[in-house]
């Protein structure tokens, strides 16, 4: 049996970050990832950072790139009935959101992880979480064939939604509230010029679209799509058609075509369990929370969760405390909380739910009512930008 102060479950960006951070501070960490490092690395996620998760990373060593490569926005715009309304982040909130991409920070990452010669174990079958109720929990996996153990002080479990650690809690131990939205993001990579230099989110009666980037010269677009769909029904014509259809004219004929590098739908759910902490072990990011993609949360709120466990993490091995330990969940679920209500709330007003005459109506009134109000506006900027919670 091998003995580690953490065993982190899930090498994602959550997951390596936390391994990143506490290695910063002299605590040894062994990460267990089911897939093959690859296939990690190659994952499509998010690319809008809020401020806060910019300078977690640039804390955790791993910022450099990062602040050379990003774009910066101070704004995003809504577009509806061929109107568009800028939202003004900086001008209403005083803050910025950056572009640059999940599978960037994760090559980041794990160039840093790599560099440090932390013990990352890619292709980890059969992990099991034992004994994390008492205060020296155990991990059980197969690697590279043979079956192996690890004894720990903490488990962290940052291996996502369908992962193994919050599925080891006693259900009775764990409430669950989920909502699952009636339609997908079918969703490509281009490269191409965006249509515009700061996000594009489009209300239109044909469905949502939303105009995303990587960098200036690679985009992430997504239009709404029923979830029968497959990707196959979508040729790149097609989908190039159905965004010209849903956004402003002056918009419309800025796009510029071409094919597409990769091509996917996604479902949309918001997914809260709580608590987040069952004895030692500790859930964080897609483990404990979901939110549809519509207000950029994803990625962000795991980076929250990461910032409160390290620290918590760090006061227990230096002063023996664990008094942040024991505030984690109620710290973590406070912000995903805000979080998720914005989501759910920014996903509602912007997409298309069936034929609902009156929906679409109320929908209308309420964007417009955004136009003409500064305080509505400025709220929404708050939400986007990322509440100060901390």
């Amino acid at each position: 049996m091998t003995r580690t102060q953490v065993v982190i479950v899930g090498a994602g960006p959550s997951g390596l970050l936390l391994s990143q951070l506490l290695d910063r501070e002299g605590i040894a960490t062994i990460v267990l990832e089911r897939q093959a490092q690859r296939y990690v690395e190659a994952r499509i996620r998010a690319g809008l950072l809020e401020q806060g998760t910019v300078d977690l990373l640039i804390e955790a060593g791993v910022g450099e790139r990062l602040q050379r490569e990003c774009l910066v926005h101070d704004g995003f715009e809504m577009a509806f009935e061929g109107r568009v309304h800028r939202i003004d982040l900086k001008g209403l909130a005083g803050k910025q959101v950056t572009i640059y991409g999940q599978t960037e920070i994760q090559k980041d990452l794990g160039d840093a992880r790599l560099a440090a010669g932390s013990d990352l174990r890619y292709e980890a079958s059969n992990v099991a979480i034992h004994d994390f109720g008492g205060a020296r929990p155990r991990v059980t996996f197969i690697h590279q064939g043979r079956p192996q153990e690890l004894e720990c002080d903490f488990v962290a479990g940052c291996d996502g939604y369908h992962g193994v650690c919050r599925a080891s809690v006693p259900a009775d131990a764990v409430r669950t509230y989920e909502r699952v939205y009636p339609f997908g993001w079918l969703g490509i990579i281009a490269n191409v010029r965006p249509v515009a230099h700061e996000l594009v989110y489009a209300n239109h009666e044909r469905g949502f679209a939303l105009c995303s980037m990587r960098s200036s010269g690679r985009v992430r677009y997504y239009v709404q799509c029923p979830l029968e769909d497959k990707v196959e029904d979508w040729s790149d014509d097609r989908f190039w058609d159905e965004l010209a259809r849903r956004l402003p004219a002056e918009h419309a004929t800025r796009i510029q075509t071409g094919p597409s590098v990769e091509k996917s739908i996604a479902p949309l759910r918001s997914f809260v369990a709580e608590p987040m902490r069952f004895g030692r072990l500790l859930l964080a990011g897609d483990a404990a929370h979901i939110v549809p993609p519509t207000g950029a949360k994803g990625l962000n709120l795991a980076a929250a969760d990461v910032r409160v466990l390290y620290r918590a993490i760090v006061e227990y091995y230096k002063t023996g405390r664990e008094t942040l330990l024991d505030e984690y969940s109620d710290r973590a679920l406070g912000r995903v909380w805000q979080a998720t209500r914005f989501s759910w709330w920014f996903t509602s007003l912007m997409h298309r739910f069936g034929d609902d005459p009156i929906g679409r109506k109320f929908q209308l009134a309420e964007l417009e009512y955004l136009a003409r109000s500064r305080a509505a506006s400025q709220s929404v900027a708050e939400n986007y930008a990322g509440l100060d919670l901390d």
